[in-house]
């Protein structure tokens, strides 16, 4: 060979040497895991083993800019790409709260579920394209498809949008690839079948990368797939030279060359023609099994445990490197001795800066039960039993520290005893300590929090004009997608006609098809999509058309969304947007208000219950100044009643959780919010010739809800109070009961007991009839008031 030749060949054997080093270290990994578990020190592992191979060769393709949206299988890509190393994987392990030792999570999530940050504390978002990026992982399965979309569909819209060339921190001209990987057995899952659908439809730059082993858990794949192969039943999905749809190619598992070769093709082609592009990742092997709760042998055949042995596909790289002349039998045992050291020295590292810590702090409740034996004044023998035991606990958690504490505490009065006080000082301190490790930011800090956008009220002019409520929003929206090109709609009819109530109609023609669109009938993946875009630095607005219908789209909202900026503790956001409507209409699909069922799955997001389209335009700009996700439920039979429009209809903003008094009153206190809101004012017209004086609140916002406790305020005048909602009993009244009764501790202030009033607990009857009957009606209100004002 000439020099160059050489010199190629030498670059290319150094790869392919510290590509095999990666598959060792990574192997290891997932066997010390599993020991850490077994041995007590982790509570459960899942692990990569079997795929190194394929996540080193599709690593190679994985560029600055591009999205991983993964499952906890993929701790060689991490590791390949940067995004992870061994000491931080089994920091993750070990649920390691410090966010400098497992960067991800903070220990609040199960091993291999990486995250990046892409805001910082001050708001800015981060030069997503000068780093590699992945989206928080989630533990159910396909759950990280839907947002593949939306990463994906950014990418989309950065190339075709004029306005956003100059985000380059944000992208490069949508050059950016999503990265998607699932196992084979949750492609039989609707979330994937519904991304796979709406990516050819939109032609988008998603990858998707199967990885086959033969099993979902323990059930084989000819009981999970049509065919008995995903690539075989979404044959009628390929991309023909005349249609949409995506390119599928097959490859082995353990073909290392063949892997390269056709990742590097497909890739090339999603990154420059945006169509996407599914791998089929065949013959995959799990060495260890699914997890450490289980062994597959108990499911496995010897033939099939034999085969697996043989095309485990460490070994088969092994392999091909020695025929191919790559390295010899003692360069290889090389590698493969300093892989194992690497791993656990890692291992090592980890621990020890997990564990350290804890002792410091058995080190310090040791000395201070020390001191209350030598002061005499408590039983001397249990102190010193409780000393005995932590002594002899090798591996303790924080718990045992606090239960140690507090079983001598409750015995105990305060101020018992000096060195008694030190105790329940350090007890105290570290309750905070642990509040903030395991405990803290389900909701954003500083400036990328809601609860930090300033109030601007709303300014009339004197001769303001008078508007359907509709009209207001598609003024609103005019003015919004003018004033802002990060903004983005789409949904069901959401582009050409302008939604069902007419709040976009006539804004596609005026500001293009792309930044307000129609989708397919898919709520599920509509919402995967403003999740992707809102990951991405975009602002989109993403319609559920009817609130009965968010069930469709309710699990990527609940699991991934709702928790992210916890499980991530404050380094990822997603500020999406959901507009939908609800409450009174006709029929049981249409009219629905599960607020008990949002405000307990979307714990994290701001639920917003406007009560007219000025007060929700008001709180869509709130939402738009910060970095937190919210959902805003405009009232159905609202859209048609008059309201003034303000001056400053883009800048004005209505706080989060700050309640409206509509009406004083002195005898009654009345909470709800929405179109019940109407219901009650009229029956506040009836009660008020009765001589009954009503104070009406409107919440406003239902998370969070009246951080100022100002509906206290008012039960300490009126000393009755009623909550009213469409909801189904024990619903979304149960929810502001305890937040008034308990959390503000209201029921000092009773005179009577207090009544929530409800709809009833089956769905709504259809027609004028069935609503009256089925939710709250002008004369329930007044009874129930009635009542209370006679007891």
């Amino acid at each position: 060979m000439n020099m160059q030749s050489q010199l190629s060949f030498e670059e290319f054997r150094r790869e392919v040497l510290n590509d095999y080093r990666l598959a060792c270290i990574s192997r290891e990994v997932s066997l010390l895991g599993r020991r850490e578990v077994l041995t007590g020190k982790a509570k459960f592992g899942i692990f990569g083993d079997g795929k190194e191979v394929a996540q080193i060769a599709m690593s190679k393709y994985f560029k600055p800019g591009d999205f991983r949206s993964g499952y906890y299988r993929d701790q060689t890509w991490a590791f390949a790409t940067g995004v992870a190393n061994v000491e931080q994987f089994f920091s993750q392990l070990y649920a390691d709260p410090d966010l400098a030792n497992d960067p991800f999570s903070a220990g609040r999530q199960m091993n291999s579920h990486f995250a990046t940050p892409n805001i910082d504390m001050d708001g800015n978002w981060l030069p997503l394209t000068a780093q590699k990026n992945t989206a928080a992982d989630m533990a159910p399965t396909a759950a990280q498809m839907p947002r593949a979309l939306g990463l994906a569909y950014a990418s989309k819209l950065f190339r075709e949008v004029p306005e956003l060339e100059g985000l380059t921190h944000l992208s490069h001209q949508g050059n950016e690839v999503c990265f998607a990987t699932i196992g084979d057995a949750s492609t039989s899952e609707g979330h994937f079948w519904e991304t796979v659908n709406a990516a050819g439809v939109l032609q988008v730059p998603l990858c998707i990368f199967v990885w086959d082993d033969g099993y979902g858990i323990s059930v084989p794949r000819k009981y999970q797939t049509t065919k008995g192969s995903i690539s075989a039943a979404l044959e009628g999905f390929r991309k023909g030279e005349q249609t949409n749809g995506l390119e599928i190619y097959n490859v082995k598992g353990w073909d290392y060359a063949g892997l390269c070769e056709v990742f590097e093709e497909g890739i090339r082609k999603a990154r420059e023609t945006h169509v996407p592009v599914l791998f089929h990742v065949e013959e995959i092997t799990q060495p260890q099994g699914h997890s450490t709760s289980g062994s597959h042998e108990r499911y496995k055949s010897k033939e099939r445990l034999a085969w697996e042995k043989e095309f485990d596909c460490n070994s088969k790289m092994r392999q091909w490197i020695v025929v191919n002349a790559l390295a010899d039998e003692g360069a290889l045992q090389e590698v493969e001795a300093e892989a194992k050291v690497l791993a656990h020295e890692g291992r090592k590292r980890a621990w020890e800066k997990y564990i350290a810590p804890i002792r410091g702090q058995v080190q310090g409740l040791t000395a201070i039960l020390k001191n209350l034996v030598e002061e005499g004044r408590v039983e001397t023998e249990l102190v010193q039993h409780t000393i005995q035991e932590l002594a002899a606990n090798r591996e303790p958690l924080r718990r045992d520290i606090l239960k140690s504490a507090a079983h001598i505490l409750f015995r105990y009065p305060r101020d018992f005893s000096p060195v008694l006080n030190d105790l329940q000082l350090f007890y105290d301190n570290q309750l905070v300590t642990e509040k903030e490790n395991y405990n803290s930011l389900l909701y954003a800090t500083g400036a990328n929090s809601a609860l930090n956008v300033p109030e601007v009220p709303a300014e009339y002019a004197a001769d303001a004009p008078v508007l359907n409520g509709y009209e207001v929003l598609n003024k609103y929206f005019d003015q919004l997608f003018t004033d802002n090109p990060l903004v983005f709609a789409f949904g069901e009819d959401v582009g050409k006609i302008g939604d069902v109530n007419q709040g976009f109609a006539g804004l596609q023609a005026k500001h293009g098809k792309v930044r307000i669109s129609d989708t397919g009938i898919r709520e599920l993946t509509i919402m995967g999509q403003g999740i992707g875009m809102a990951l991405r630095g975009l602002r989109p607005i993403a319609e559920i058309q009817y609130l009965d219908y968010l069930l469709y789209g309710l699990q990527p909202l609940s699991d991934d969304v709702a928790s992210l900026q916890y499980r991530t503790r404050g380094t990822q956001f997603c500020p999406i947007i959901v507009r939908t409507r609800g409450h009174r209409l006709e029929g049981i699909w249409h009219s629905g208000s599960p607020m008990g069922m949002i405000i307990n799955s979307l714990r994290g997001f701001y639920v917003c219950v406007p009560r007219n389209m000025v007060q929700a335009a008001g709180m869509y700009n709130t939402l738009l100044r910060a970095h937190e996700p919210g959902i805003v439920i405009e009232s159905l039979n609202g859209y048609r009643l008059k309201e003034r429009m303000p001056e400053n209809l883009v800048d004005f903003t209505v706080p989060m959780g700050v309640p409206e008094i509509l009406h004083e009153g002195t005898d009654i206190t009345i909470v709800s919010y929405g179109s019940t809101l109407r219901i009650i004012e009229e029956a506040i017209q009836t009660l008020s010739g009765l001589g009954v004086s009503c104070e009406l609140i409107d919440v406003q916002t239902l998370l969070p809800f009246d951080t100022s406790h100002s509906i206290l305020d008012s039960l300490k005048k009126t000393n009755r109070i009623l909550f009213v909602d469409e909801d189904v009993p024990g619903g979304g009244t149960a929810y502001m009961f305890q937040q008034v009764m308990e959390l503000q501790g209201g029921y000092r202030w009773l005179d009577v007991a207090p009544r929530t009033l409800s709809a009833q607990a089956h769905r709504p009857a259809y027609g004028s009839d069935g609503d009256y009957f089925s939710k709250p009606n002008v004369e329930d209100v007044v009874k129930v008031v009635m009542e209370m004002i006679r007891e």
